[in-house]
C-alpha cells in the first residue's frame, strides 16, 4: 500500500524523499482450525509532507486503499486498516 500511496502522491506532483514516509505494519494471527491464519493488518503511516500538500496527501490517503493490487488481493480475507501521522514542514522561502 506504500508504493500505491507514493504513487498516487508523485501523480499529484506531491514527491517526499523516501525518509519522509514510511509506514510501521503489524500482522495479527489467529488460530483457526489448529492453523495460524493471518487475519489483520494494521498500517502506520508516519509522513513529513511539503506545507500547502495536506489537501492532496489527505485525498491520496482515502482512496490509496481502494486501488493498491495487494490490499484487493487480500480483501475479504484480511482485515487492513490504516492510520496517519502527519508533520507539515514549512516551505523554504
Amino acid at each position: 500500500m506504500l508504493g500505491t500511496l507514493n504513487g498516487a502522491l508523485e501523480a499529484r506532483e506531491v514527491r517526499l524523499d523516501p525518509e519522509a514516509m514510511i509506514a510501521a505494519v503489524t500482522g495479527f494471527n489467529e488460530i483457526v482450525d489448529r492453523t495460524p491464519v493471518l487475519t489483520r493488518i494494521e498500517i502506520e503511516y508516519r509522513m513529513r509532507i511539503p506545507e500547502g500538500t495536506r489537501d492532496v496527501v489527505d485525498w491520496a490517503l482515502e482512496l490509496h486503499q481502494s486501488k493498491c493490487p495487494t490490499a484487493a488481493t487480500l480483501r475479504g480475507a484480511v482485515e487492513v486498516s490504516w492510520t496517519a501521522e502527519i508533520e507539515e514542514e514549512p516551505s523554504q522561502a
